[in-house]
């Protein structure tokens, strides 16, 4: 009787497992690295900021809407969250609406061209450890446009006069504490003979410079020698919006 035994196919089946284990490694490893991505993002809070660039300077109302939209992920405790504004200046808390995903404010500014945005979040993370961020990383600058400055003006010439009829153009700026007036002068609203000799009866009696407190009328005084006469009022500012402006003026009799 023979001892000899037929080799069996096990080696071969048992060459094939590991292949098949090592095919499945990638996906494992896929698998694990969405895990801890899905557990940082969870962890995160993202925050978008809705703020325009600018606005339109409101000096009589003096208030600017800050507000941005906030997505926190599942494992951030979305009722720990809390937006504050800086300004460089100072933290102000905004307010959230009923599902803490949009977060406002009306800020009080005046007398300013622009403002710092920058918020600072704050958060919990299963209740356990509190995180914060900082968004941007600088902050933005929000300009406040100012409205335009005086366009035209009237001289009431009705009054006889043997020296002359004087006039004041005023002007108000909103977006710095003080701005200086440096210099004015008359120019002729065209190059037509009547309308130079118009503007040559103008004259600029103001002394410069002429300092402009935030939100006063301040006025340039100008005297005709003609009962009817018009020009360019031009006037010379330190102001970054309006370096320069013109003011068409008429003297004329009611």
């Amino acid at each position: 009787m023979s001892n000899w035994i037929q080799p069996a196919s096990l080696p071969v089946a048992m060459t094939s497992v590991p292949a098949k284990r090592f095919a499945l490694f990638p996906k494992i490893l896929a698998l694990i690295g969405a895990a801890v991505a899905l557990g940082l993002g969870g962890c995160d809070v993202q925050v978008h900021d809705d703020t325009p660039t600018s606005y339109p300077a409101n000096p009589q109302v003096g208030m600017y809407e800050v507000k941005a939209d906030v997505t926190a992920g599942a494992l951030a405790g979305a009722d720990t969250v809390h937006v504050f504004m800086l300004d460089g200046k100072q933290r102000i808390e905004l307010a959230p609406d009923a599902k803490k995903t949009q977060f406002e404010r009306m800020v009080p500014l005046h007398c300013q061209a622009s403002f710092p945005l920058q918020y600072l979040v704050v958060w919990n993370v299963g209740g356990v450890s509190m995180r914060q961020k900082l968004v941007p990383d600088q902050p933005k600058q929000v300009q406040l446009t100012p409205p335009p400055l005086t366009k035209e003006a009237t001289v009431d010439t009705t009054a006889k006069s043997t020296k002359g009829w004087p006039g004041t153009v005023s002007y108000t700026f909103v977006t710095a504490e003080r701005t200086q007036i440096t210099g004015a002068h008359v120019e002729p609203v065209s190059q037509d003979p009547a309308d130079v000799a118009a503007a040559n009866a103008i004259t600029v009696d103001t002394m410069f410079p002429v300092d402009a407190p935030c939100g006063v009328a301040t006025d340039i005084r100008l005297t005709s020698k003609q009962q009817k006469a018009k020009g360019n009022l031009v006037i010379d500012t330190d102001m970054a919006a309006f370096p320069h402006w013109t003011t068409q003026v008429e003297f004329a009799p009611k």
